[in-house]
């Protein structure tokens, strides 16, 4: 059983900065092959891709939304992937979820669609407050 937890969320002023971080914890799921996603869901919206990160960390990927403010990073080493949100504004307000999509080696292929991810957090609430 794969299980990926999300952590560090929380409430925030605007401009300020929190860092998501998510832990895959389980035997047989080796996180080092598995592209890591970061996903977003206000109430009343539909998922929104916020960011991905290749298995080795060569290429990242972010939303436009986001783009210049948050930062994806990974360390296989202790199985945790990791947004860094910067100048946060009252509309990143959501819930974020992790998510993990095997890809075979050398692939740089980050998917930005939610059905292409196979494992999936619980989530962390986000609230920035103006």
């Amino acid at each position: 059983q794969v299980q990926l937890v999300e952590s560090g969320g929380g409430l925030v002023q605007a401009g300020g900065s929190l860092r998501l971080s998510c832990s895959a914890s389980t035997r047989t799921f080796t996180f080092g092959n598995f592209v890591m996603g970061w996903f977003r869901q206000a109430p009343g919206k539909e998922r929104e891709f916020v960011g991905g990160i290749t298995r080795t960390g060569g290429r990242v990927l972010s939303g436009d939304s986001v783009k210049g403010r948050f930062t994806i990073s990974r360390d296989n080493a202790k199985n945790t992937a990791y947004l860094q949100m910067n100048s946060l504004k009252p509309e990143d307000t959501a819930v974020y979820y992790c998510a993990a999509d095997y890809q075979p080696p050398l692939s740089g292929i980050v998917a930005t669609t939610a059905r292409e991810y196979d494992y999936w957090g619980q989530g962390t609430q986000v609230t920035v407050s103006s």
